[in-house]
């Protein structure tokens, strides 16, 4: 048998070279595809033992910068109210009851009531929602890998997670970008279906004179599909949103948070039919980049509030995947 490296026919040397270059490319191929979405991504950045991920970046630097943005004192409250009737996606759930009616009383002289509340949801993936660090992952061999190599096996919980809960990120108070994708192609609402580009976000900030996206900003997409909110069967069946190289250009841009008027933050059905809300793995699983869902912006584009101080302040429950919430802006 006559082998590669000895005297040999012409063909018989490229043969075998062909030969090793096809082993090559698919040991690179293998190598550079370690989880369903590329390279493995752990450990993350700011560490092994880092679980606040895209929160580093907001420094005291960060949040004595976006103070000096407040000039009028004007808040806008852009959280959505918590209520029945809400869209939710899939077939979670929200309801509110107040036990007794009054719950407690009458006490004392002075015949003292009271009424509490009862919520039944999943409290942290309803309504205006954020995205936490144990939200979203991926199956990887036999493990469900989430962010900085979390794994449900080995610090999952019925009780709650035992590392990524939502409690070890604290506040975020930084500068709030508002970019006006439906202002800048000056429409109502963009279409379900239509994908954001960096294109886009770049044309938008430039309509707006905002100034570039600095590290530590959060990012709130503007794409007017609020105004379907009392239409839950049209503002669930998908959505206007971010697509795959946008959710990689706001990665590199190192921000503190993206943040939509939709219930998903990217863009649904999605650009490619055989992946599954590829931006939420992109952005928080692999980066750590988390996303606040379901804002009304609507009031801040009216204003022509694109510049502002943002607040956002996760409830600590320990151990969760998600919070409620209202965020604030002040310009």
């Amino acid at each position: 048998m006559t082998r590669c490296g000895s005297k040999s026919t012409g063909g018989l040397v490229v043969l075998c070279l062909l030969s090793a270059v096809l082993l090559a490319f698919s040991v690179a191929t293998a190598l550079a595809q370690e989880t369903p979405i590329g390279p493995k991504f752990w450990p993350s950045k700011w560490g092994p033992d880092d679980e606040k991920g895209s929160f580093n970046t907001i420094t005291p630097q960060k949040v004595l910068s976006a103070l000096k943005l407040v000039k009028e004192g004007k808040i806008y409250r852009l959280g959505m109210p918590y209520e029945q009737g809400m869209p939710l996606f899939g077939k979670r759930t929200y309801a509110l009851h107040i036990p007794g009616l009054p719950t407690g009383g009458p006490f004392g002289t002075n015949q003292m009531v009271w009424n509490d509340e009862f919520v039944c949801a999943e409290i942290g993936q309803v309504g205006t929602q954020f995205d936490g660090p144990g939200h979203v992952g991926l199956k990887v061999g036999n493990d469900e890998i989430f962010y900085n190599g979390m794994t449900l096996q080995r610090d999952g919980s019925p009780y709650g997670l035992k590392r990524n809960g939502v409690e070890k990120l604290g506040p975020c108070i930084t500068r709030g970008v508002l970019v006006d994708v439906a202002g800048l192609k000056g429409v109502e609402s963009l279409e379900k279906g239509y994908a954001i580009t960096p294109a886009d976000i770049e044309a938008a900030l430039k309509k707006q004179g905002t100034g570039p996206i600095q590290e530590g900003d959060a990012v709130l997409i503007r794409t007017g599909w609020v105004k379907y909110w009392k239409d839950p069967a049209t503002f669930t069946a998908g959505e206007p949103g971010i697509g795959v190289a946008a959710g990689k250009y706001l990665v590199e841009k190192n921000i503190s948070m993206v943040a939509s008027d939709c219930w998903g933050f990217e863009v649904v059905p999605p650009e490619d039919p055989n992946t599954a809300f590829l931006v939420h793995n992109i952005m928080q699983t692999a980066n750590g980049v988390w996303a606040l869902e379901n804002l009304n912006l609507d009031e801040l584009a009216r204003d022509g509030a694109h510049e502002f101080l943002f607040v956002f302040v996760p409830v600590p429950f320990v151990g969760a995947t998600g919070s409620p919430g209202d965020a604030i802006a002040i310009k």
